[in-house]
């Protein structure tokens, strides 16, 4: 996903939940820039920040890859 792609689907969601930008931030417990950097296309980010946001939001970060199939199919065995 590009970073401006991101800014898209954040600002979706979090105009639809009804949230400013700083109310977002307090409930992520996250600095309003933030908020603000992200939804303007800044690259990069903290991965627990973003969970924290992503998170408030209800949005499932999913990784896929034609590895993924060989991770699900071996489960947790230490190669």
């Amino acid at each position: 996903m590009q970073a401006d792609q991101l800014a898209e689907v954040l600002k979706l969601h979090r105009k639809a939940a009804g949230l400013s930008r700083i109310q977002l931030a307090e409930l992520a417990g996250v600095g309003k820039t933030v908020i603000y950097d992200l939804e303007n296309g800044k690259e990069t980010v903290q991965l627990d920040t973003l969970r924290k946001i992503l998170k408030v939001l209800n949005i499932t970060m999913v990784l896929t890859s034609p590895l993924m199939y060989n991770l699900a199919k071996t489960g947790n065995e230490k190669g």
